[in-house]
């Protein structure tokens, strides 16, 4: 039996509140007892990579301690995060050996979710008799495992950021045959999602460049418009914020209509 696991993570700021998703599923499509486990969560003040972690360490976790499939042939990890799989595969090792410490004499970031993963990498392994592969898959491109995990670890941490818990994502344990995401196992890309992403890229590279018109923030319900990002920096750094540059005076007035105030 294959194991297939896909996992993402999310965070609205970087720290800010963040979610993490995660899709197990353990065996094959034809099987009539495949299952499918996804799994999620948030936590208020985090970041993007610590939730890409979270992500695969719970899901992991979850192997070793309820599937105990010692007839596991694989357990696939498909992510979009290179920091996730560099670090598992290449980084951990030397900080483990070096005491957690970086060639530029720092402690290594994240280290309890390093430390984490470790473990739930070596139970898992020891639960299903498998070895762990990792692999890369592109972010927003239509692979339908990743994007399910978007919307779960996205829904997370829009309902924190949000304070509403019914933008929590519903999620699933159950037969693959029940399973609304039929085509779960397919990592093939969607081109047309692919152009969409590299356009949207573009659009965000020339936003970038752009010169500011001005830059509107929104803290603790309140909105408010600044002209250099000097100051909204420094209205939003360390808080749960949300803030935007703005082009011109009709997209200012937009942005803060979308924050849910008026501009001051």
């Amino acid at each position: 039996m294959k194991i297939t696991v896909f996992t993402d993570g999310s965070s609205r700021g970087n720290p800010g509140p963040g979610g993490w998703g995660s899709v197990i599923v353990a065996g094959a499509v034809s099987a009539a007892d495949s299952q499918v486990i996804e799994l999620g969560g948030g936590e208020t003040r985090t970041t993007n990579n610590r939730m890409e972690i979270m992500a695969a360490a719970e899901a992991l976790a979850h192997i070793g301690r309820e599937l105990k499939a010692k007839d596991a042939s694989e357990i696939a990890i498909h992510t979009d995060s290179s920091y996730l799989i560099n670090g598992i595969t290449k980084w951990v090792k030397g900080w483990q050996a070096k005491g957690w410490i970086t060639a530029a004499k720092e402690e290594v970031q994240n280290r309890d979710l390093w430390e984490a993963l470790m473990s739930a990498v070596a139970a898992a392994e020891r639960a299903t008799g498998a070895r762990i592969s990792w692999k890369y898959v592109g972010g927003h491109v239509g692979i339908a495992g990743n994007e399910r995990c978007d919307e779960i670890a996205t829904g997370f941490a829009d309902s924190i950021l949000k304070n509403d818990p019914s933008l929590k994502p519903s999620l699933y344990r159950g037969t693959f045959a029940d399973y609304l995401v039929s085509n779960i196992l397919d990592i093939s890309i969607d081109t047309e999602a692919t152009k969409k992403k590299s356009a949207e890229k573009s659009e965000k590279n020339s936003r970038s460049k752009a010169k500011a018109y001005s830059y509107v923030s929104e803290v603790d319900g309140k909105v408010m418009v600044h002209y250099s990002w000097a100051e909204c920096e420094a209205r939003v750094k360390g808080k749960r914020a949300r803030f935007k540059k703005a082009l011109s005076p009709g997209e200012e007035r937009a942005i803060a209509a979308e924050f849910g105030s008026k501009s001051k």
